[in-house]
């Protein structure tokens, strides 16, 4: 596996930046390597490593942890961890080290349904705004034919006679410390208590079968890329008449062809030539919520930025949005006719550098 750059190199900002210049870097950075502003091989895998870079130096916690801990450390830290992480977990794990599974065994109870994992692609106006899609994906149910039980209808289970329905078995043994009592699961009925003689024909003896199932998804307006949605109950279906699973849905949002997404405020540049900078215009420019009128005053300059507010994205899980800003970018003509370079030459022999009238 490569392994990631470093953040702070990805960003072009020393590792002391200000959470401003960290912001204004990635900004600047995003605009020249968006994948539909930049046709250059690689330049969308460069686009995804500096919003991976953002999400992490921008988010004080996260940029503590990776300052700390490095890529993989900081994924860990808030990935969470899971496990025993040394020595015995307990009674059990003595006995089973020295005297090979001697100890207590629990009957096999309900338990809960697999959980499930899907990806969902979506346009960016689709998660600044919200909308409602349709998954599709593969998960275990109870076998309709025999509503869960394994057996074939009109019969069912019987109690098992190895356990005596306790799902559990006692040996004893014996070692050079003592006589000891070993309780284990049942092997003919697995810890249920119970045994199928008639086998359902359509899950033939399972209980559960696979199914291909759609179902709709309601996305919130203001998610963003790498969200996950949880729909609780829709994962496989519990063993035992347990609960089922759930199912988690990352969202995967497309790149804006014009839009560059900071949080819930939107980045816009807006091309104008040489001459409508020094008279001023009105032009119309496009937002999530339709194009919207601005006035550019006469003598704006090239970066400068204004502002439209409350036409960003919609705060998630509250009310409100951010804003829009739109930096102006000087165009300046490649070609000339005689007459338009005739024009230029007479405007500037009454202009100084500094677009004041020469005296």
């Amino acid at each position: 596996m490569t392994p990631k750059r470093d953040y702070y190199e990805v960003l072009g900002v020393s590792r002391d930046a200000s959470p401003e210049e960290i912001k204004r870097a990635f900004r600047k950075l995003a605009f020249q390597h968006h994948p539909d502003r930049n046709n250059e091989d690689g330049a969308g895998d460069k686009f995804k490593e500096l919003n991976e870079a953002y999400e992490v130096l921008s988010d004080n916690d996260k940029r503590q942890s990776y300052d700390r801990f490095g890529a993989t450390g900081a994924e860990d830290m808030f990935g969470g961890f899971s496990g025993n992480s040394a020595g015995f977990g307990g009674l059990g794990d003595i006995f089973e080290a020295f005297f090979g599974g001697v100890g207590t065994a629990t009957r096999r109870g309900p338990k809960r349904g697999q959980d499930l994992y899907s990806e969902l692609s979506i346009t960016f106006e689709e998660a600044a705004l919200g909308t409602e899609k349709e998954i599709k994906t593969k998960r275990t149910e109870n076998c309709p034919t025999c509503e869960g039980s394994g057996a074939k209808p009109g019969t069912s289970p019987v109690r098992c006679t190895a356990c005596n329905g306790s799902g559990q078995v006692y040996q004893v043994q014996r070692s050079v410390f003592g006589r000891f009592t070993n309780m284990t699961v049942c092997r003919q009925c697995h810890g249920s208590g119970s045994v199928i003689t008639d086998a359902c024909p359509g899950c033939r003896g399972g209980g559960r079968k696979r199914f291909e199932r759609r179902m709709s998804v309601v996305i919130p307006a203001g998610v963003s890329v790498g969200s996950r949605m949880r729909l609780t109950g829709e994962g496989d279906a519990g063993d035992r008449g347990g609960p089922p699973g759930d199912i988690y849905v990352t969202l995967r949002v497309a790149p804006h062809k014009y839009f560059v997404r900071d949080g819930d405020d939107i980045h816009y540049e807006l091309p104008i030539g040489f001459t409508q900078a020094a008279l001023g215009m009105e032009t119309e420019v496009p937002t999530l919520y339709g194009d919207t009128k601005l006035k550019v005053s006469a003598g704006s300059q090239a970066g400068e930025v204004l502002r439209f507010k409350g036409k960003g994205v919609p705060h998630l899980n509250r009310g409100g949005c951010g804003d829009q800003f739109v930096t102006l970018k000087l165009m300046t003509p490649r070609k000339l006719s005689k007459r338009q370079r005739q024009l230029f030459e007479e405007l500037a022999e009454g202009l100084d550098p500094n677009g004041k009238k020469k005296k």
